[in-house]
Formats: structure tokens, sequence, C-alpha cells
């Protein structure tokens, strides 16, 4: 199959509304054909600083303007944050991912805390990767020259869905965000969350956006509404597995190279759900020792380890020359 980046929203509608089964089956296809279907890139989130955030995005907790449980923590002494990567890389995870409430990065004292955080993670031989809100070109240059690998930005949903969601920034903004991390030439993670109250068309528009870019990000996390008591969408029904299941194998097939990462919801799904998809083409996923993922439940590590023995997956390698 080759790599395309003209894919209309019509031709990924009809891939998306394939029959199920046969959805699975030709998402596998392709993915045996561009990955080793017995390696799964086990990744390790860590929140460097928690809570306080100015913006309103509806699913999140860790805004400063709702009422939730989550703790603010200021941002993480070096030594803590290159301790829970040493321990990740242990446990066998090739990524460490750096997570702050930021809406957007400020050249301060905390921006050069960080640095020397992706300087120290870097020196371990992990992929390092950064999720710190609104970045301009010269600060992604920054983060290219400290040794940063992958720098995480979702959609989060579609251009036309996107304001029934978040009202303080906009769509463009993040897709400038990710412009910027291209010309830094650090490779580029950007996903998205079903169960935002979307319709199958803004499923549909969000892929189309991500697998129509010059170069589809490297890496796509796929992530379930995880409801936080406190937020605006706490009370929106569950995501379906299947529902899961159909987009994963729908972004496996429009972007062959990408990973494709089982993201957040996965708490929710039993062992049998997971490998459902990792056949349609999950091919990376969040695990760790503190069983949470940011500031929402995650399996715990043991859970996890014993899911890839089962299912016969083996953690790959950190492949620090990957590009598409």
């Amino acid at each position: 199959m080759n790599i395309r980046h003209d894919w209309t929203k019509q031709e990924i509608q009809k891939v998306y509304d394939t029959p199920l089964l046969e959805l699975i089956y030709q998402a596998s296809i392709v993915h045996r054909e561009y990955h080793n279907p017995n390696e799964v890139q086990v990744s390790t989130l860590l929140s460097i600083k928690t809570g306080g955030c100015t913006e309103d995005c509806s699913y999140c907790g860790q805004a400063a303007r709702y009422h939730t449980d989550i703790k603010v923590q200021s941002l993480l002494p070096l030594q803590k944050v290159l301790d829970t990567a040493q321990k990740a890389k242990d446990s066998g995870s090739s990524r460490f991912c750096m997570a702050a409430a930021w809406r957007e990065v400020r050249d301060n004292r905390d921006f050069d805390k960080v640095i020397d955080m992706v300087k120290g993670v870097n020196d371990m031989g992990l992929e390092v990767c950064c999720t710190l809100g609104m970045l301009t070109e010269d600060q992604a240059q920054r983060l290219q020259e400290a040794g940063l690998y992958a720098y995480n930005h979702n959609l989060d949903t579609s251009e036309d869905h996107y304001e029934n969601v978040i009202s303080t920034r906009k769509f463009s903004n993040r897709i400038n965000t990710i412009d910027n991390v291209r010309k830094a030439g650090i490779t580029v993670c950007s996903g998205g969350i079903i169960g935002l109250g979307e319709k199958d068309e803004d499923r549909i528009s969000m892929l189309h956006t991500l697998s129509t870019m010059e170069k589809h990000p490297e890496s796509v996390p796929i992530n379930a509404l995880v409801r936080v008591k406190g937020t605006p969408m706490e009370d929106m029904p569950k995501v379906d597995t299947w529902d899961m299941i159909r987009m994963i194998a729908t972004a496996r097939i429009v972007m062959p190279k990408t990973m494709v990462r089982l993201s957040a919801g996965r708490v929710e799904m039993s062992e049998y759900e997971q490998a459902m998809c990792f056949m349609a083409g999950a091919n990376s996923m969040f695990s760790g020792d503190n069983e949470t993922l940011l500031v929402t439940p995650n399996p715990s590590l043991s859970a996890d380890q014993l899911l890839l023995k089962n299912l016969g997956l083996n953690p790959m390698k950190a492949k620090k020359e990957f590009a598409i």
C-alpha cells in the first residue's frame, strides 16, 4: 500500500464505515506491511507540572477554573524526573514523555529547567517527548537542540467541533504549533480524543487533517474520554470500545507508517478489548508504575507486562532514527 497524503473525507468515511471485522482484517494487513506485528512501543508519561492551567478544555481536570480533586503541583525537580525516566527504561519503556499543564511555553527559568530535563533523559538513550502547550519556532528549536525527539500536541477533535470543547484557543493554534515543531526537525505526536460529543463526521475530519499533512505525524494517539468529576464532560457516556477499534483501524489504514497509540481510556478496557485494538493496528501504549496517565487512571505496570506476555508482544527498542 502506498503512503498517501491526498485522502478525501469521503474516502476516509468509506474506510471507517467498513464492516468491523473486515476493517480489522484490512488494517492488520497494512500493519504487517509496515511494522513488526509482534512489537509494541511502550511509552511512559510523567506529569512534570500538574494543574492550574488557564485553558478551559471541557474534558480536562487540570483546568484551574474547574473544581476537581486534582492537586496543583509545581515543576518537579530535575533529579526526580531523571530517576523516574531511569525506572521507565528499566521496565521496558523506549519513550519517555514529559507533560506540563501550561497553555503555552514561556521563555523563563521553568523552560530552562525543562531543557535540562530533555538533555538528561536524552542522554539515557530514551526517545524524549514533551507536551508543554503552544510553542514558538525559537522554543521548538531550543528543544530540538537539547535532544527532544518528539512533541505531542493533539488536535483533540475536528476543526468544526473544536469550539464546542475549547474556547480559550483556536484549532489554528494547534496547527501552528505542529508546524513549528516540524520546522525544528522534531517528530510529531498528534491525535485526538473520542467521546467529546462529536459526530462520526468529526472523527473523520480529524483523521483527514492528520492524514493530509505534508508528513504524517510519526505518532497518533487515539484517546477515549476519561470522565473527570468536576469538569463539564463528567457525565458524558463511556466510549464504546468498538468505536475505539474502528478509529484505530482507520488511522492505521490512512497513515500506514505511523505509530498508532492506544492511549487514555485503556483502564476501562478488558484484556480482550485491548487485544482487539492491537489486532486493528495499534502498536504503541502508555505504561508505568504510577498507574496514572497524567492525572487519570491507567493499568498497572504488572497488568501491562502480563498483557504483553499473554499476547506474545515484545517492547520495541528506541528508534531515534525513525522518520517518515
